[in-house]
């Protein structure tokens, strides 16, 4: 008979960070959506003027949800029971049947970005404001790059189990087919770890040397760049639906071919391999144990270093 420990999934908290709570183009001008992660829902609103922000879904007044009724005028909220609207900071700017606004009318606000197609919320357990920042990806947002292609996948699973994945050589073989297993080279700065492999893809025509290059900016975002046949760059997030469900995005892009996007052939082979091996790991993720202690061996990777560096992220004990 197992432990409870053994059959239990990961016992681990909601880490802090940066984390995609949507898709940009999916809240248009004057639309309020609800979004439920980190174990509770958010409200995602687009002002008429485009600004974008997140903020608590319970009027501060007496508790209506602003994602259910609640609309955009201009470039306030209003919350549907009594009419409260709010700004993107979360300040209560009218109160329509009252003279004075009550000095803390306040709905808690996310500190929100809007990059490479996501709307990102800073999230932390214990309300600091965000210690780290996300980088500048230039290609993301290229000309002479594609349109972005999108895949999600709602994973039962920890995200730390998922990042996990980067730093396990040895499961490319067994998982993946993957003969060659590549050799990783890690360093952390911080928030920040890069990975560099060198790898050795097969072709028609003979092997090609390239490489694979991921940096991570804590454990909702990373950039992975794939280099040897056809330049791929892979944007991914990783959002905790709760401590036992993550949310994955990945959106890919590929240098532009005489002004156009890339259709078929290596370039969107390369996208269907690394989705295959994404769905390949998905039944692995969801029907592991969380081993706090595992046993370790020669050429399974530099996990304990990685889980080192998660610890970061987490609230402190």
């Amino acid at each position: 008979m197992q432990s409870t420990s053994e059959t239990a999934v990961a016992d681990l908290p909601i880490p802090n960070g940066w984390f995609a709570v949507a898709v940009g183009d999916e809240i248009a001008p004057g639309e309020v959506a609800i979004r439920h992660y980190f174990d509770q829902d958010l409200v995602v609103f687009r002002t008429a003027s485009g600004e974008v922000a997140v903020v608590d879904p319970y009027c501060p007044h007496l508790g209506a949800h602003l994602g259910h009724g609640g609309r955009v005028e201009g470039e306030l909220l209003r919350c549907p029971f009594h009419g409260w609207r709010f700004d993107t900071a979360g300040a209560c700017r009218e109160v329509p049947y009252a003279k004075r606004i009550p000095p803390n009318a306040q709905a808690k606000k996310w500190p929100t970005l809007e990059r490479y197609g996501f709307v990102f919320v800073w999230r932390d357990s214990e309300g600091r404001a965000p210690w780290f920042e996300l980088p500048v990806v230039p290609e993301s947002s290229s000309p002479d790059w594609s349109t972005h292609q999108r895949y999600d996948w709602v994973i039962k699973a920890h995200g730390q189990e998922l990042g996990e994945n980067g730093v396990d050589p040895a499961h490319f073989r067994f998982v993946h087919g993957t003969l060659n297993v590549p050799v990783m080279d890690a360093k952390e700065d911080g928030p920040r770890r890069v990975a560099h492999q060198p790898v050795e893809m097969r072709t028609p025509r003979g092997d090609v040397k390239g490489a694979i290059e991921a940096h991570s900016y804590g454990m909702g975002f990373s950039t992975t760049r794939f280099t040897g046949i056809c330049e791929t760059l892979e944007i991914a997030t990783m959002t905790p639906i709760d401590a036992h469900t993550s949310h994955v995005r990945y959106a890919f892009t590929q240098p532009r071919v005489n002004g156009q996007d890339p259709k078929g052939g290596v370039a969107a082979a390369i996208i269907r391999d690394i989705v295959k091996q994404t769905n390949e790991d998905v039944p692995i993720w969801e029907n592991k144990v969380y081993r706090e202690r595992p046993i370790l061996c020669e050429g399974d990777g530099p996990i304990a270093q990685y889980r080192r560096w998660c610890q970061q992220f987490y609230p402190q004990r």
